[in-house]
């Protein structure tokens, strides 16, 4: 079973909507994933998400209020098969983070988000956090853009296969 996690700053507001909009998609297509996120920073750790995040979510039928904030760990990167960064800042803190003492195919792949949907590839998610709830409707919009095209990479292909989301370096 694939394993996906994804990674903010805080883990309330961006990477916890990327959670619950493929734990959706998943749902919807009845795909057994293991879905997680969490932050590079640990000061929102055990706080539930932006009340805003949850509301935009539950708006779209889905309840991510349950979700609590963790820090990533280096045990993450053999934990799971991808680790999904929402920005490029994130992108190089994973990339300092990623354990030195495995072979490269034993850690989880990193990519940025948006590079699972087509035409944004290289492209961060919007950061709504000092906006209005507008820019969560945005960062929704994003997020369940990329986990339809997550769930198409790691669907078997006709011939068996699942295909692999590309590798970010």
């Amino acid at each position: 079973m694939p394993s996906i996690l994804f990674v903010c700053l805080g883990n309330i507001c961006r990477s916890p909507m990327a959670e619950g909009a493929l734990r959706a998609e998943a749902a919807r297509l009845s795909l057994d994933l293991t879905i997680d996120s969490a932050g590079t920073g640990d000061w929102h750790a055990g706080q539930a998400p932006d009340a805003r995040a949850q509301a935009t979510a539950r708006r779209h039928g889905v309840e991510i209020g349950g979700l609590r904030a963790r820090q990533v760990t280096a045990a993450d990167f053999h934990r799971f098969d991808h680790i999904i960064a929402l920005d490029h800042q994130n992108l190089t803190d994973l990339e300092r983070l990623r354990p030195d003492d495995a072979p490269e195919d034993s850690l989880a792949a990193l990519s940025l988000l948006l590079d699972h949907v087509p035409g944004r590839r290289g492209q961060a998610v919007t950061d709504p956090w000092f906006g209005d709830a507008s820019g969560f409707d945005t960062t929704w919009a994003e997020v369940t853009a990329a986990a339809r095209g997550l769930v198409a990479a790691l669907l078997p292909s006709p011939d068996g296969r699942g295909l692999e989301p590309p590798r970010a370096k």
